[in-house]
């Protein structure tokens, strides 16, 4: 048995391809449009690891999505929780649970799929802003 992919559904397919490609950094591996079923797949991953993948389902017909809390969540290992954070936060991503410890922060796509951080390796040492931000929402 192997791993191959999450199936998140996307409400709208241009703000989550700018959230998890362009803020996030996933790369786009494959497209996959169905006209007749009405709905597009797009594969993801993070750059040097193809083997762990997200697919984003896009019905084309408008559907309400919610509970992405009851999903769980996307987890991905960084190479500097702070720097990732801090690129998140600069392009208007909002850290529900920001990085105190220097180890581990959530954010939310634009479907509220909660998203985990986890500083590759050690923890870092806590430092400001970080230690001083409060929780938003939930995670």
């Amino acid at each position: 048995m192997k791993y191959l992919h999450t199936m998140v559904r996307v409400s709208d397919l241009e703000a989550s391809i700018d959230f998890y490609c362009n803020k996030l950094g996933l790369q786009e591996l494959r497209r996959y449009d169905n006209d007749q079923g009405r709905f597009s797949l797009i594969f993801l991953a993070a750059p040097g690891d193809e083997e762990a993948q997200v697919e984003l389902t896009y019905n084309w017909d408008p559907e309400n999505y919610s509970g992405g809390r009851n999903f769980g969540h996307l987890a991905y290992a960084v190479d500097d929780i702070y720097e990732t954070c801090q690129h998140l936060l600069d392009s208007g991503v909002t850290i529900n649970r920001p990085p105190r410890d220097g180890r581990m922060a959530f954010v939310r796509s634009p479907d509220g799929i909660s998203i985990e951080l986890l500083q590759r390796g050690n923890a870092l040492p806590p430092a400001a802003p970080w230690t001083e931000m409060e929780n938003i929402g939930d995670w």
